[in-house]
């Protein structure tokens, strides 16, 4: 079950690998996340030491928080992935000039998951050349379904 999406990956990126990560998340953030009061808008990954990080997303605190936990919405979080993983993202990253982004936040076995994506960034007339794409199947639909109306 997807809990949020992040959108402007597939708008910004050209996604060609995907990878599911654990997400080491403190008590209230699980909370908040359950109740789907989590961003990855503004977020991104990067990676240090051989760990990978998630910088930016939002996730905010319920009202019902202990009142002795001060809560930052946008610290930094670990993600866990296998050895494997991280030395493959790690070479990607530093030769061939490749980007993590995370992609969407969900549950699986009760768990919280993200996944992330490994692209590369998109020229303006690529973005472009999307938007042209959109735009055409959302006029398709309408003339399909006013062929099937008419009928």
């Amino acid at each position: 079950m997807i809990i949020v999406k992040n959108k402007k990956a597939y708008f910004n990126y050209f996604i060609e690998d995907k990878y599911e990560a654990g997400l080491v998340l403190k008590g209230w953030e699980a909370k908040a996340v359950r109740a789907g009061r989590a961003q990855l808008a503004e977020s991104y990954i990067v990676i240090r030491k051989a760990e990978v990080f998630l910088i930016g997303a939002h996730f905010s605190a319920l009202q019902s928080a202990s009142t002795h936990v001060q809560p930052d919405p946008t610290r930094t979080r670990k993600l866990l992935l296998k050895t494997l993983e991280i030395s493959k993202l790690i070479g990607k990253v530093e030769r061939s000039g490749y980007s993590i982004v995370p992609l969407d936040l969900h549950f699986l076995n009760g768990y919280v998951k993200i996944n992330v994506g490994l692209g590369k960034g998109k020229k303006q007339h690529d973005k472009r050349a999307s938007i042209k794409e959109k735009e055409w199947k959302k006029e398709e639909q309408r003339i399909l379904k006013q062929k099937s109306l008419n009928k």
